[in-house]
């Protein structure tokens, strides 16, 4: 059964006459993602201190925005987690996951780097892998000043932002700088799903059919990119030697049963990974905490993860 909660916010959405994202160009597909915040998104919560930085490479200005939380000391070494926001590599940005970022921090009590990446068409696949992996050896590499421990940096993301997590610790598990743990929030981990959820959810459930292929032409600029481990890590031919993982899936979301796929994935290649389903949820929930009582458990739920972890490192 679909909460009921999430069913009066897709009613909403519905009542509001909000136009399918496939019909959009992309600046006014961001700019809606933008302000749509007011209809779900609950009051920031407070942290002890954010900043903004920028990170460069390749000639780019890529920006980051630090938060720390409540409690700790301005000169503290904490863990870090980065987090890449979801938006079908077309959408948001860090404004939009202000929430969920702030609540993350405070809730695993670990510094948050909200990484702001280019986005498709104008800078397709793979220039979103490319600044997350800038932005995670920007970390390591600036982790004294940052007063971060670079043996405890993990990354994280929700849907698109999810997928560039996951890639990011193909990219890097032969380094030896590397991320120590994974969090991935209703991850898209292949560019060419065909399994019952995205059959099933495809329509009537936020997150359709429709949109996921306006977003995935949006940042593949060629089909054989879709068979890249950049862009489907579920196409990797090894999962061997990746750290720990959180993976989390919602019920009612098409990209349900590849997160599980996934999940299944990483346990038989050895990797530490815990999986959890919130079976009555859509798309996109945790960031909707001020409509769905459910996104604040989830986050919640992953703070948890992500604390319990680094203590043990």
């Amino acid at each position: 059964m679909l909460d009921p909660q999430a069913r009066q916010f897709l009613q909403l959405m519905a009542a509001q006459g909000i136009q399918p994202v496939h019909t959009l160009t992309a600046p006014q597909a961001r700019q809606g993602y933008l302000q749509r915040r007011s209809l779900s998104q609950p009051e920031p919560s407070t942290v002890a201190a954010t900043h903004d930085h920028s990170v460069l490479h390749s000639g780019l200005s890529i920006a980051v925005r630090e938060y720390r939380p409540m409690g700790s000391q301005a000169q503290e070494t904490l863990a870090a987690l980065l987090y890449f926001h979801g938006g079908g590599w077309t959408v948001g940005d860090i404004e939009t996951h202000d929430v969920v970022c702030r609540a993350l921090c405070n809730a695993s009590g670990s510094a948050v780097f909200s990484v702001d990446y280019r986005l498709g068409p104008e800078a397709p696949f793979p220039a979103a892998y490319d600044d997350a992996i800038a932005a995670f050896q920007w970390a390591v590499a600036n982790a004294a000043s940052l007063h971060i421990d670079p043996a405890r940096i993990a990354v994280g993301g929700d849907s698109a932002g999810g997928n560039i997590a996951a890639a990011v610790c193909l990219g890097l598990r032969e380094q030896v700088a590397h991320p120590n743990f994974q969090l991935l929030i209703y991850p898209a981990v292949t560019m060419r799903p065909d399994t019952p959820s995205y059959q099933a959810n495809g329509q009537g459930y936020m997150l359709t059919q429709d949109s996921m292929r306006w977003y995935t032409a949006n940042y593949l600029s060629q089909d054989h990119h879709a068979d890249d481990w950049r862009a489907s890590p579920l196409m990797a031919a090894s999962l061997t030697g990746l750290p720990a993982a959180l993976v989390l899936t919602a019920g009612f979301d098409p990209l349900r049963d590849e997160g599980l796929l996934y999940a299944d994935a990483l346990s038989q290649a050895g990797v530490d990974t815990q999986y959890v389903c919130f079976e009555r949820q859509i798309h996109g929930f945790v960031t909707m905490g001020k409509v769905i009582r459910e996104a604040h458990t989830a986050l919640a739920l992953c703070g948890h993860a992500l604390k319990t972890h680094w203590a043990g490192v």
